[in-house]
């Protein structure tokens, strides 16, 4: 999809003419005769009509516009951050960062129009033609496992790589000072991966600085195409300086033989670098050691002049990287100098490399595990050793998975009519910035509204204020309805991670409200800060929560419907409803308005509760008075049993017009299709035990003496229907839909695979439950301890064997499954290890 060639609409102007017309006394005269009286009657008549219709067609037309323009314009409450938040003189400390998730190493400004480098790699000679280029994460290179084993999420990192025989350790260090955002340092160590591997290749490092406009970058060559440095100045960082040091042997000072190229052209574009880089490595290099034999490696061919650069169009940007190609083992150090930091003081700083920088690193390094021990006590509760490195692991691979992001999403406006066949093109949000963690570096590099609130319980006991500031930009996210995009593809890159069909946004689709889970903790503690934030987010907070009750409202008072389930196509075993987040788990099987969710349902109880309590403690009485009464009702057993409670099947369960009598069956040529059997679909209960019948449960809606307490854990705790011993089934074993694929080409998803963030739910509750008085308070204390065993543990021991964090684990066997690293949600392992709920 090309950008920004998406139009808006407006009013049509044949409308507009049509009522000129019809005012004027009809279409108009031919043949230049005139009418008597009579004529002109029917004339006016008929412009009456005419008037009438044309009135009604064109109020149709400007709801539909008024429509499509409040889908794309800002909500109207006062921001939560001021505008220049990101800005280093409001920010300094979080003004650079690994903000480029999607890359193995790379920083970046938190700018509109940042200042980007990055780090590409590649082994010389291993096979024929041109060699990998190791730059952006993808899920089926090779690579790993990888992730970060510290990061602070503010100055300071250290990630392992595994590439084949070789392992990369990439390090960086930021040191405050000036008024751009300060210094910072990189260290990338190049090893085997086993001691004794001989045969090591030639490996090539690519360092690379990325300017998005005209920014100014002066390189200065010193002999053999090395770089000296690169000079630089921007708006926001005024003057600056880039260095690459010499490369040395690792751990210490001797100096390393390298071969030098540099590449400097205009900026084709930050999702085609990589393409650009493998296409310029067509020149043959010798690799010449003194007193060694040379070799021959690929390399970019080097030249600096001007003219060399390639077309540079007003605002392209500039794109210039040194290639270094050496012998495994070494070190190499990439240093930036800001120079307010450096005419910060009386003297001048000593530059961050070196011994300098090891000490530094070495110091966060402890003061990272002294931190992460105070916070999350994991020595203290008896874990092991490698199991407070798995929670290290988990935080510091969330930490490093933080993004900034700005641009432009595609929304499709929702044009008040479910179904309906008005076609309108997709419009463009307004251009805002995204500060988010992700769901997975490799496959899922970008915003999701229902992993958020899940990723900033982490992020939170380790760093309020960086939760503060993600909430804060995905409130400034609202459109003038109080909705959120649920899925953020903000900027080139990642767009171009995208399928087309998957870029546009529809304006009448919710998500899970989960950043309501980071505000509880926050009414729960008290802290200062995080009140006086809450304070400027509260209108909206209920802007955004008012949309969700108000949009999804079900068929019946008090009952709520996910908009935006998929067609009953036949193909499909059972139309997915991907605004849940819950994406395959079965629903109703033939879609209709008469549908009844139980866990939005629970969703927006929990919300009427959060926004409740937070009206009642701001002061808000008018919103207290209208939403006590909505949660109230909400959380009352009685509506709740009405709506939900299916004695049939003895769990809370979803209503709609269904059966159970589908299958996927082939029927040559079509493959696979839906044949749906007897008893045919009814309006009833839906018989599809899982995570869904647990909802009441899982966010605590349930009083400890409710008669339902009792079945919603003997389902719970039975190996037949959602215990394993690797945790909850999202599906029962006992589902006729369990592990079954919803298409020829849609392996199962929700249907039977552990999945953390609901475990970690599941755990919450059961410790919840367990601490208050009620005749279920031993039992789930007890399935809680056992519960959290069985999670913890195979998430453990898949990571040892594995070196990663998974999308979802099997209930057979406990392997991960999906795609890997998945530093999202999954990294509440950390937080049910500390027992913090």
């Amino acid at each position: 999809m090309a950008r920004g060639e998406r139009r808006r609409r407006a009013v049509p102007a044949e409308g507009v003419r049509t009522v000129e017309r019809a005012a004027r006394g009809g279409p108009g005269r031919r043949d230049g005769r005139g009418g008597g009286p009579r004529s002109t009657a029917g004339g006016v008549a008929l412009a009456v009509v005419v008037l009438s219709l044309a009135l009604g067609m064109s109020g149709r037309w400007v709801l539909a516009w008024h429509r499509a323009r409040r889908a794309v314009t800002l909500h109207s409450a006062p921001p939560v951050l001021p505008a220049n938040s990101s800005s280093p003189a409001v920010a300094p400390d979080l003004f650079w960062g690994t903000y480029r998730p999607h890359v193995y190493f790379g920083m970046k400004t938190r700018s509109p129009k940042p200042l980007l480098t990055g780090l590409m790699w590649a082994q010389q000679g291993t096979t024929p033609g041109t060699p990998k280029l190791r730059h952006t994460c993808e899920q089926g290179d090779g690579v790993g496992p990888y992730g970060w084993e510290f990061h602070d999420g503010l100055s300071f990192g250290r990630q392992h790589i595994q590439d084949g025989a070789l392992r990369l350790t990439t390090e960086f260090v930021k040191r405050p000072g000036g008024q751009h955002g300060g210094d910072w340092s990189w260290r990338v160590t190049v090893e085997p991966q086993a001691s004794g591997t001989s045969a090591i290749p030639l490996v090539s490092l690519f360092f690379y600085v990325v300017t998005d406009s005209n920014e100014v970058l002066i390189p200065e060559v010193g002999s053999k195409g090395q770089l000296k440095f690169i000079s630089g100045h921007t708006s926001e960082l005024g003057d600056f300086r880039f260095t690459l040091l010499p490369p040395t042997s690792p751990g210490d000072t001797a100096p390393k033989y390298g071969s030098y190229n540099v590449f400097w052209t205009s900026n084709p574009g930050l999702p085609l670098l990589t393409e650009m880089v493998k296409s310029r490595l067509n020149s043959w290099f010798q690799h010449r050691p003194p007193g060694a034999s040379p070799e021959h490696y690929l390399g970019l061919p080097g030249s600096l002049k001007w003219e060399d650069r390639g077309p540079s169009g007003q605002g392209q940007g500039q794109f210039l990287i040194q290639q270094v190609t050496l012998k495994v083992p070494f070190s190499i150090e990439f240093v930036f100098e800001s120079g307010s930091a450096q005419a910060g003081g009386n003297q001048v700083l000593p530059r961050l490399a070196g011994s300098l920088l090891t000490h530094a690193l070495e110091s966060h390094a402890e003061a990272f595990r002294e931190r992460f021990e105070k916070t999350f006590q994991l020595k203290e509760k008896g874990l092991s050793p490698g199991e407070q490195a798995l929670g290290q692991a988990a935080l510091s691979s969330l930490l490093g998975g933080i993004g900034y992001f700005y641009g432009q999403g595609l929304v499709l406006p929702d044009m008040g009519v479910e179904g309906s066949e008005q076609k309108v093109d997709p419009a463009l949000f307004p251009p805002l910035p995204l500060f988010t963690a992700v769901p997975s570096r490799s496959f899922f590099p970008r915003g999701f509204l229902w992993d958020e609130g899940f990723h900033q319980l982490v992020v939170q006991r380790w760093d309020p204020s960086l939760t503060r500031e993600a909430l804060g930009h995905w409130l400034g996210l609202l459109n003038a309805d109080g909705w959120i995009g649920r899925e953020q593809i903000l900027g080139d890159e990642a767009r171009a991670r995208v399928p087309p069909e998957f870029l546009v946004q529809r304006a009448v689709h919710a998500n899970p409200p989960t950043l309501l889970l980071p505000v509880v903790h926050m009414l729960e503690v008290g802290d200062p800060d995080d009140l006086a934030f809450l304070r400027k987010a509260f209108p909206r907070l209920h802007a955004w929560f008012s949309w969700l009750h108000q949009s999804q409202a079900g068929p019946v008072p008090l009952s709520y419907r996910w908009r935006g389930r998929d067609p009953a196509l036949p193909t499909l075993l059972n139309p997915k409803t991907l605004p849940s987040g819950l994406d395959d788990y079965p629903r109703a099987s033939h879609p209709s308005v008469t549908e009844r969710h139980l866990d939005l349902r629970c969703w927006v109880a929990l919300g009427a509760r959060v926004l409740t309590q937070l009206a009642e403690y701001l002061g808000e009485a008018e919103v207290a008075a209208e939403l006590g009464p909505l949660a109230a009702s909400l959380e009352a057993a009685e509506s709740l049993d009405e709506l939900h409670w299916a004695p049939e099947l003895g769990v809370f369960a979803d209503f709609g017009n269904h059966t159970k009598a589908v299958q996927l069956k082939p029927r040559p040529p079509q493959g696979l299709v839906r044949v749906v059997g007897r008893p045919q679909p009814r309006l009833q209960y839906v018989d599809a035990l899982g995570y869904v019948s647990l909802f009441p449960l899982l966010l605590r809606l349930l009083d400890p003496n409710s008669s339902r307490l009792g079945p919603l854990l003997d389902i719970l705790a039975d190996s037949r229907h959602l215990w394993s011993p690797f945790g909850l089934r999202s599906l029962a074993a006992s589902s006729s839909f369990y592990g079954q694929r919803n298409s020829e080409h849609d392996p199962p998803y929700w249907r039977g695979a552990v999945w953390l963030n609901v475990n970690y739910l599941a755990l919450g509750a059961l410790h919840h439950y367990g601490h208050l008085e009620g005749p279920h308070q031993a039992r789930a204390a007890k399935l809680h301890s056992e519960l959290r065993a069985n999670v913890v543990g195979n998430v453990w021991r898949q990571y040892q064997a594995t070196g990663f964090l998974w999308e979802q684990y099997s209930d057979r066997d406990g392997r991960g499954m999906g795609c890997r690293p998945f530093h999202g949600w999954t990294s509440l392992v950390l937080l049910a290890m500390a027992e913090d709920y």
